[in-house]
């Protein structure tokens, strides 16, 4: 079993190949397709947003087997990714879970403008993400961050992820008990779209 520390290094240093242009191909050989036919043992659970540009397993250079990703418009927690997070840490024993989070996240500035200019037109399977999302932001518009949209969904982002991880570190039995017994670690971590760069801010061992 990898440890989340090591797992957490791994997805360090493969992003950082992603940055630096210099991908590594090996875990997309045919070899490898075969070794994991059989079973996987995925080192990182990345829950993420559905966002085109922010595919899991090439910003973290990762290829097939290595990661369990779970993708959801807004990295939203509920039931079923509860869910899928809890099944992954259980079965196959993996240790460290990103929330991923990225800059100008679409659906966090939708939550924005409803909050500012509610829609009776909303479809009601938007509004649902639009309700996860909302008690993570709502408050900052009440701060002098709603001046400044830039500042506003950054800071609205990194409020959401942090939603997100601590409903995943206290929001499960089962997770919890892995976090007491077993080491599990869910941290926070926002993508930038500008730079590639994969910034890990919230839950990050002393």
């Amino acid at each position: 079993m990898i440890s989340a520390t090591e797992a957490l290094q791994r997805l360090r240093d493969g992003n950082q190949r992603f940055v630096d242009e210099i991908r590594s191909h090996k875990a997309l050989t045919e070899s490898r397709r075969r070794e994991v036919a059989g079973a996987q043992t995925p080192f990182a659970i990345i829950l993420g947003c559905s966002d085109s540009r922010v595919p899991a397993e090439i910003v973290f250079d990762q290829g097939l087997g290595d990661l369990f990703v779970i993708r959801v418009a807004g990295n939203i927690v509920a039931p079923s990714q509860v869910g899928s997070v809890e099944f992954c840490a259980a079965r196959f024993g993996t240790r460290l879970v990103v929330v991923l989070g990225h800059s100008q996240c679409g659906a966090v500035e939708a939550t924005l403008e409803e909050l500012r200019r509610p829609s009776s037109e909303q479809s009601h399977n938007i509004a649902a993400i639009v309700d996860r999302i909302r008690p993570s932001v709502q408050s900052l518009l009440d701060t002098p961050l709603a001046n400044d949209n830039h500042a506003l969904l950054h800071h609205a982002m990194r409020s959401n992820v942090r939603v997100s991880a601590n409903h995943l570190r206290h929001g499960s039995v089962v997770l919890e008990q892995l976090i007491q017994n077993d080491g599990l670690l869910v941290i926070g971590a926002e993508y930038s779209l500008e730079t590639g760069v994969v910034d890990f801010f919230d839950g990050l061992p002393e």
